[in-house]
């Protein structure tokens, strides 16, 4: 994964979590507000009732305006501004408080007129066996006197826990804040993880980078070295010591394959690749490619290579160099995974304005639950304990990453001791 593609995935992952925050955050604010307006509106009308049946009980008449003061969230005085009983007051409080289906605990405290002191109070808890329980309050939980200093006869009501009660009634907003920081939490270790595995794949690269550079220089001095074992005389007679100059030629050469394939595929991953494309015609590349093809197959006994090409020419536009490499790579795949003697057949069709490049073997084919992955890098089809086909998992990876440079289709069909058959789709230039 480049660092372009990081970045791009943590900025739209923050956008879209700080998004989800700023809606989250203002839908718990709302909700909470109207709440808060809904507890305060049965409260006033509580209030108001219970004020109303004091009155009327104790024969007075209430104050025309400021009846009821909100002094904090929830803290509420009421000025009734005569004197009445608290056993009368208690008894219609609580009613008042039933008829709105307020269950909540509250207390109330009655003020002094000439001491503007709480002289009274008490704890109103609610349970659901005996509708309210009472509690005298200690000085500790004694009520604020009012602000007001005019007042002669008021009291004072107070809900402990009016935001405990409210929260409870916003219970699915809670869990999906909850829900949302978890998966905030989720992103933010999702991220670390992918910039940690980053890290590590950068110097798992860089290792294998500089290994392969290393590899290098012995390999050279391998290949020189027998060469001159190859062409010395007594090498030359000595038919045993002959062979194993051979077989030592044969490895390192194929060696140095592998590590130019792992050092070219790093370049790629590394820098932008830059094509060298030109108008090539696709029949004639073939045929300058197949002796080459050839000495691939004819490597086991009773290979036998096959072209089916038109007789016109066939143009394309693609870069040569990976072309040819492509070609290579697919046939090399398709001698490695017979069992017996390699038959490949290599064959070029024209439809709808495109060409068509098929390279088809009678291997040992590929199942069905692994077609999606061999394009993968380093990904090779289980064997078993059976490991008589080497290789990196290199080739067709890099056959795909070629074509989806030229912007080539790329599909593959096998089926199981029947073969394999690789298209490349392109269009036909000019």
């Amino acid at each position: 994964m480049t660092n372009t593609v990081i970045r791009r995935v943590i900025v739209l992952g923050a956008l879209s979590i700080l998004s989800l925050l700023a809606v989250q955050t203002y839908w718990v604010l709302r909700t909470w507000d109207l709440q808060e307006q809904e507890f305060n509106r049965k409260v006033y009308q509580a209030l108001l009732d219970a004020s109303k049946n004091l009155a009327q009980a104790t024969l007075f008449e209430l104050p025309p305006q400021n009846l009821i003061d909100q002094v904090s969230s929830n803290y509420y005085v009421v000025n009734v501004d005569n004197d009445f009983d608290p056993k009368t007051l208690e008894f219609y409080l609580q009613k008042s408080f039933e008829n709105q289906g307020m269950h909540e605990d509250f207390q109330y405290g009655i003020f002094d007129c000439s001491s503007k002191q709480m002289v009274t109070g008490k704890t109103i808890k609610y349970n659901k066996t005996s509708p309210f329980s009472v509690v005298e309050l200690d000085k500790s939980e004694a009520l604020p006197p009012h602000i007001r200093t005019e007042l002669n006869y008021y009291y004072g009501v107070r809900f402990p826990g009016k935001n405990v009660n409210i929260l409870s009634n916003m219970w699915i907003v809670v869990v999906f804040t909850a829900l949302m920081l978890i998966t905030l939490a989720f992103f933010i270790y999702a991220m670390f993880v992918i910039l940690r595995q980053k890290q590590l794949s950068e110097l798992q690269r860089d290792f294998i980078n500089n290994m392969t550079h290393e590899f290098k220089t012995p390999i050279s001095t391998i290949n020189v070295s027998t060469d001159v074992f190859l062409q010395n005389d007594q090498i030359k007679k000595d038919p045993r010591l002959n062979r194993y100059s051979g077989i030592i030629k044969e490895q390192v050469l194929r060696l140095n394959t592998q590590v130019e394939k792992v050092l070219q595929l790093a370049k790629i991953e590394r820098d932008k690749i830059e094509l060298n494309t030109e108008e090539l015609d696709l029949v004639e590349l073939i045929r300058e490619v197949t002796p080459s093809i050839e000495m691939k197959v004819n490597e086991r006994e009773g290979g036998r290579l096959e072209l089916d090409l038109p007789a016109s020419a066939v143009m394309v536009r693609a870069d040569r160099m990976h072309l040819t490499n492509i070609l290579h790579n697919l046939v090399d795949n398709g001698v490695k995974y017979s069992k017996g003697a390699p038959e490949i057949r290599i064959a070029l069709k024209q439809e709808d304005g495109r060409t068509v490049l098929s390279i088809q073997d009678k291997g040992i084919g590929i199942p069905k639950e692994h077609l999606k992955r061999v394009f993968d890098k380093f990904y090779r089809v289980p064997t078993g304990n059976v490991h008589n086909v080497k290789g990196f998992g290199l080739g067709l990876y890099y056959v795909k990453t070629m074509c989806k440079e030229h912007k080539w289709k790329l599909d593959i069909h096998s089926e199981p001791n029947k073969g394999t058959t690789i298209e490349i789709n392109m269009p036909v230039s000019g």
